[in-house]
């Protein structure tokens, strides 16, 4: 499939290209979609690097996702299923959600929540989060939602930026059968802060927690008698409505701070063109609603279309290796959208458990969060879609606020090539340059660059400008810096090729990561795979290689010779890796990514760090276990 030639259509190019080069009036004209309470007098002001879009223009988030849809027959239609790993499970109509939402926004309301206060939401995959969510938008606050995994350290960090002065969270969080203590965590991070005045808390569990007086309420207790109607306050187009940190883990979280007008136009648009949505879609996004996919494709942009969305609590392979294939085929999801780490996750225990479910219900697949590998692709689509789902693989960040690179069904299907995010969507203005700014040649690798703005960029990193422009507007002029590799083919199609700040300097060569881990990847024994690289005193930096195999497969020495025969074939002698550890498990997130600076500190002999986001922390010890084996039979 991969060596055959794929041009997009004439027609999609034409309408591609008109959208870039009329652009305030093509997002004009997508504006006018979603519900205003006034219309925009400007549609764009640009002073470089600041971008308001639809100056002047009145709206609220919670009335577009959910008011809205209670003027026609979706109001009995149900917005939310949710289920846990023990497949306990509630379901939510419109007017139900609508009902839920109301109360708690009456709450915040009469505990002093008003508009443009922060508020931290610090929750696991429950359908409170949600509703808190549009609660929180609806009086005109802005909510900063802190992943679940995140330690009390992190969760002080980010509420000492903010100075937030309320905080919702729940007793527990499950994952893995275990218990999470969120309250216990989220009271030794109060201590590290003194802003909290007031702690709102979900009880799920029978279990004792710790309730200060004063300070902490129970949520059941305080929606119980709350007003059912709070009228949505309007605000600006220019209104933030969400701050989201980045994780921090190599230096001060940053606060990326998303609009109201010009977020939500985006979504709406960038969801229909690339998931086809409709009244009819059963919408399953698998990422935590944490990152800034589960904020764009949990809430807003399927909840705006009128969609039904699956809110899932649970690891992916727990308590059974079918717990996902079980759920589409239950609910008749029609699209799912994850990750390739999942993906390739499930290669590894082969096809056995998703025989075992009618995927049938299947439309669109889609993929996120890195680059998805050709074999990957090819497995996805064949053994999931059963070749007949079209795969959009997509590209954006989450200072991108929604889809940026991807094929779009929702417009015309483009000619799709496994491991390619082919285009860039109508509106966006994507390149590849080099290091002084200029466009490469097809075939070579460059940085991804984009060289206008689009409706759901970030407004700003939260109290901290100068910050924003040295990362994103200092590198290239004119240009937004992705800090990502990319190259296009002589068809114009993109290929993510990983971080720029991910790349190893070997003898004074400069290879990306994601390029050897593909190239491992490809090969028919390896499931997954990392790359680190560690001093050398000769190479500068020599390349340290993780595999899981797939389950057929035993680490033999013959295994590693041909992961490195093709590592060599396809990069070159170059990238030979000096040390290859077969594993079982890597350190990830609950996300799916791959933590590599667990991999380096270890093979570094330097402290790990903090571990609180890992999916599975027996992993590390696993990889110690293994290196210490590697250092000893040197040794001997």
């Amino acid at each position: 499939m991969q060596d055959k030639k794929f041009y997009p259509t004439k027609r999609y190019l034409e309408f591609q290209q008109n959208a870039t080069s009329n652009l305030e009036k093509f997002w004009e004209k997508e504006a006018e979609k979603i519900p205003w309470f006034k219309r925009w007098d400007k549609v764009l002001q640009w002073e470089e690097p600041y971008a308001r879009w639809f100056v002047g223009g009145l709206l609220n988030a919670s009335y577009g996702c959910v008011d809205a849809h209670l003027h026609s027959w979706r109001k009995n239609k149900v917005a939310i299923y949710w289920e846990d790993e023990q497949g306990n499970t509630k379901s939510f109509s419109y007017a139900q959600l609508h009902g839920e939402v109301n109360r708690f926004a009456s709450v915040l309301k009469n505990i002093g929540v008003k508009k443009g206060d922060i508020v931290v939401l610090y929750l696991p995959m429950i359908p409170e989060l949600v509703i808190s969510m549009l609660a929180t938008i609806r009086i005109g606050a802005i909510h900063t939602v802190v992943f679940s995994g995140f330690s009390s350290q992190a969760l002080a960090d980010r509420i000492n930026d903010t100075g937030a002065r309320v905080l919702i969270t729940a007793d527990f969080g499950i994952r893995r059968g275990k218990f999470v203590p969120l309250k216990e965590i989220v009271d030794n991070a109060l201590k590290l802060t003194p802003t909290v005045e007031k702690v709102i808390l979900v009880k799920r569990t029978k279990e004792k927690v710790n309730i200060e007086e004063g300070r902490d309420f129970l949520y059941h207790e305080l929606v119980k008698d709350a007003d059912r109607h709070v009228e949505p306050e309007p605000v600006e187009a220019t209104h933030p409505l969400y701050i989201l940190y980045t994780s921090g883990t190599t230096g001060k979280p940053k606060g990326i701070v998303h609009s109201t007008g010009g977020y939500l136009v985006y979504n709406y648009a960038t969801y229909r063109w690339v998931f086809d949505i409709s009244d009819e879609s059963i919408y399953w996004c698998t990422a935590d609603v944490g990152w800034v996919t589960g904020h764009s494709a949990i809430v807003y942009a399927p909840l705006l279309h009128g969609a039904t969305i699956i809110v899932y609590e649970g690891a992916p392979d727990y308590p059974y290796l079918d717990r996902w294939w079980e759920i589409i085929e239950k609910y008749g999801v029609t699209i799912s959208y994850t990750s390739p780490t999942a993906i390739r996750m499930f290669i590894r225990y082969g096809e056995d458990w998703i025989k075992k479910h009618d995927l049938s219900s299947l439309k669109i697949l889609g993929t996120v969060g890195e680059a998805i590998n050709p074999e990957v692709w090819e497995w996805y689509y064949k053994y999931i879609g059963n070749e007949r789902c079209p795969i959009v693989d997509t590209w954006w960040q989450t200072e991108t606020g929604g889809i940026m690179l991807s094929p779009a069904p929702g417009l015309e299907l483009v000619p799709l090539k496994p491991g390619s995010a082919t285009l860039p969507l109508p509106g966006i203005d994507a390149e590849v340059v080099d290091d002084s700014g200029n466009p490469v040649t097809h075939g070579t690798k460059g940085y991804l660059v984009i060289r206008k703005p689009w409706p759901g960029m970030l407004m700003d990193i939260y109290k901290d400008p100068v910050r924003y422009t040295d990362t994103y507007w200092s590198r290239f002029k004119g240009m937004y810096y992705t800090a990502d590799y990319a190259m296009k083919d002589e068809e114009g199609y993109f290929w993510l090729l990983g971080r720029a700040d991910e790349v190893l300097k070997v003898a004074g060569h400069r290879i990306g990561t994601a390029e050897i881990e593909s190239s491992a990847v490809a090969t028919p024994f390896a499931a997954e795979a990392a790359v680190v690289g560690a001093p050398d005193p000769i190479k500068g930096e020599a390349i340290v290689l993780f595999v899981i195999l797939k389950e057929e497969y035993k680490p033999e020495e013959g295994i590693k010779e041909k992961i490195v025969d093709s590592i060599r074939m396809q990069i070159g002698p170059i990238a030979t890796p000096r040390e290859i550890y077969f594993v079982a498990r890597l350190p990830k997130t609950r996300s799916g990514k791959i933590m590599r600076r667990i991999l380096k500190a270890i093979i570094q002999d330097r402290p790990i760090g903090d571990i609180t986001t890992l999916e599975d922390e027996a992993s590390v010890e696993e990889i110690k276990v293994a290196y210490e084996e590697f250092k000893r039979i040197l040794k001997g």
